[in-house]
């Protein structure tokens, strides 16, 4: 009984769920339908958020917002990419100051690249170069694939300070000294956090790469939302890379890096050779072992199945492909030009069984060995792998701060996509990480507080996730109909119990058929019991009282004379009519005919125990 309610709750907790869960469906439904409104209420929404300028608070490298709708101090570049003179190396991509085409903030511009297929390169100076020592470096962005990503990148460079810098030459091969931010090519998403480390005794700049972040970074290329992308260095040789202002990705400098910084201390002799007698071979052949002289080096390999019997119907002079008989030379052949019309070839219909010459099908030849050769054995002379001796390695190094890069002055964007529409907006370059995070929350924040604002409701979600994923419809559908399953499982076989139940109960309360006398013997009795009501009742009362003492005392009943004869009258009562026989019947009839002697029908009272 327990178990049933819980079910029947449980059933009709889905059914609530459901009910509600469409009618957020149809509310959801009417709102993508009409787009106008969509509009409007999102423009509703965006002007209730008061939105304004970020300002930086603190000592700041490089800021960025892009709100005054001028490239004032952006300078793009005139070079050629690879320093060569076709159109294809230029770098003439298209940059606009543009809002967002999705979740616009009203007042809130970013940099957006608008050409596909094209190189493209800008740069602005930092208001002072960034020398590494003590400070930690912080770079924030935000980027916005609005129409998704195909191929391409939306990573910065932060160039390095040398006297030759010019932003208006800035090309693929300037020189930088961190480039950090997300990029993509095929199936491949990755976020970069590259560095170049100059090596203390050679001078030659080589590029480290960090260990890539073990999450899935796949929806901040498609979800077409803006994100905040932070990379943290700290002066003790950690580093964190940050996406909307968690954490994806951390290490060290010394260790999570390819490849590592310190280069070995030992390296092989490239002037080593290897000896001439030296042997690596592990095993040999066994020169003691002979050939067997029951090996048959000639038997081929495969031979004629000679249990095989060429199949009936099999024609022998028809070939595999005739000429079309539909085929017709077309009116424009020329001959002289074209050569002589041949139909083309197709499958000859007759060679249903098998047309041309029959041969019997090839079958492994159970006596073919092979050629053969002696075993292999272990060589006594085995010296193993040979491997150049190894000498002090005259480069190594040891920098135990990796942190001290070379200064930068001016941050560049250098790229090639072919996806239109990446959005820029709200570069910060700075030494403290509360600053970056006041400068994220007033402009960043605001940005995905609306997005959210103006997502799509749940039923939207799935329409889509079903469209994108067929298969979610029959999960639909199971979590439609499950209620119903539930009420019909553990409600209706109740109820159809319970019916059956009292059927059965009522059975034995069924009348039996009573003769005339006996119906006015009834009429007399009810008669006498209206008289005396009140001595009935009391009476009963008594007759009540006596039979519970005697039940809880446990004693058995004693029937009186009068009890034993009233159970036999209706024993003897009860089988005229089950034997239901000619004669009985038609005493019966008798009976009521003479009203004579009245047949005495007489009830015994049940006691019920409680």
């Amino acid at each position: 009984m327990h178990f049933q309610g819980f079910w029947l709750c449980l059933g009709l907790l889905c059914i609530s769920v459901n009910a509600e869960f469409m009618d957020d469906g149809v509310e959801m439904t009417d709102f993508d339908e009409n787009s106008e409104e969509t509009d409007v209420n999102e423009d509703e929404l965006s002007s209730e958020i008061k939105y304004k300028t970020p300002q930086p608070v603190g000592e700041v490298y490089f800021t960025e917002t892009f709100d005054s709708g001028r490239l004032a101090r952006w300078v793009l570049s005139k070079a050629k990419k690879d320093d060569t003179g076709t159109e294809t190396s230029m770098y003439n991509g298209r940059w606009e100051i543009e809002e967002l085409k999705e979740n616009r903030v009203p007042g809130d511009r970013g940099l957006v690249l608008k050409s596909r297929a094209k190189h493209h390169a800008i740069s602005a100076t930092l208001a002072k170069p960034f020398i590494f020592a003590t400070k930690p470096l912080i770079i924030q962005y935000e980027v916005n694939f609005q129409d998704g990503i195909d191929c391409g990148g939306a990573y910065i460079k932060l160039l390095t300070d040398t006297d030759d810098l010019n932003l208006e030459n800035f090309h693929d091969k300037t020189s930088y000294t961190i480039m950090f931010g997300p990029d993509k090519c095929g199936e491949d998403y990755k976020l970069h956090f590259i560095f170049r480390h100059k090596h203390p005794k050679t001078g030659v700049f080589e590029e480290k790469h960090a260990k890539p972040p073990e999450v899935d970074l796949k929806k901040f290329f498609t979800d077409r939302k803006t994100h905040l992308y932070t990379l943290v260095m700290n002066p003790d040789d950690t580093f964190e890379v940050l996406i909307d202002q968690i954490v994806v990705n951390k290490g060290s400098l010394l260790e999570d890096v390819a490849p590592s910084i310190n280069p070995p201390k030992e390296i092989e002799d490239l002037s080593d050779e290897k000896p001439d007698d030296w042997d690596e071979r592990a095993k040999i052949p066994d020169l003691s072992a002979t050939k067997p002289d029951d090996w048959d080096e000639n038997e081929p390999a495969q031979v004629e199945d000679l249990s095989a019997v060429k199949p009936d119907g099999w024609l022998d002079n028809e070939p595999n492909f005739i000429p079309d008989p539909r085929a017709a030379k077309p009116d424009d052949w020329n001959e002289d030009m074209d050569g002589e019309w041949e139909a083309p070839r197709i499958s000859n219909p007759a060679c249903q069984i098998g047309c041309g010459e029959w041969k019997p099908p090839m079958i492994d030849n159970p006596k073919y060995k092979g050629e053969w050769r002696p075993p292999m054995i272990d060589n006594p002379n085995y010296q193993g792998i040979w491997s150049p001796r190894k000498i002090p390695n005259p480069d190594y190094f040891e920098d135990e701060h990796p942190f001290l890069l070379t200064s930068f002055s001016a941050l560049g964007l250098e790229l090639w996509s072919m996806t239109s529409d990446i959005y820029f907006d709200n570069f910060i370059i700075c030494s403290e990480k509360e600053v970056a995070d006041r400068w994220a929350a007033d402009g960043w924040e605001v940005k995905r507080t609306i997005a959210n604002a103006n997502e799509p409701g749940i039923f939207t979600q799935l329409m889509a996730a079903a469209q994108e994923h067929p298969w979610l419809w029959l999960i639909y559908l199971v979590t439609a109909v499950l209620p119903i399953a539930l009420i019909t499982s553990f409600c209706w076989p109740r109820k159809v119990k319970k019916k059956y139940e009292d059927a059965e109960y009522k059975k034995t309360d069924i009348c039996k058929p009573q003769t005339k006398g006996a119906l006015e013997q009834k009429v007399k009795e009810e008669k006498a019991a209206l008289e005396k009501p009140v001595d009935l009742e009391e009476e009963k009362k008594q007759s009540d009282g006596e039979i519970l003492e005697k039940e809880e005392d446990g004693e058995p009943e004693e029937k009186s004379e009068e009890e034993i004869e009233i159970i036999e009258g209706r024993e003897e009562g009860s089988k005229p009519n089950k034997s239901g026989s000619e004669d009985e019947m038609k005493e019966a009839d008798e009976s009521t005919g003479s009203g004579d002697g009245p047949v005495k029908s007489v009830r015994k009272r049940r006691v019920r125990k409680e």
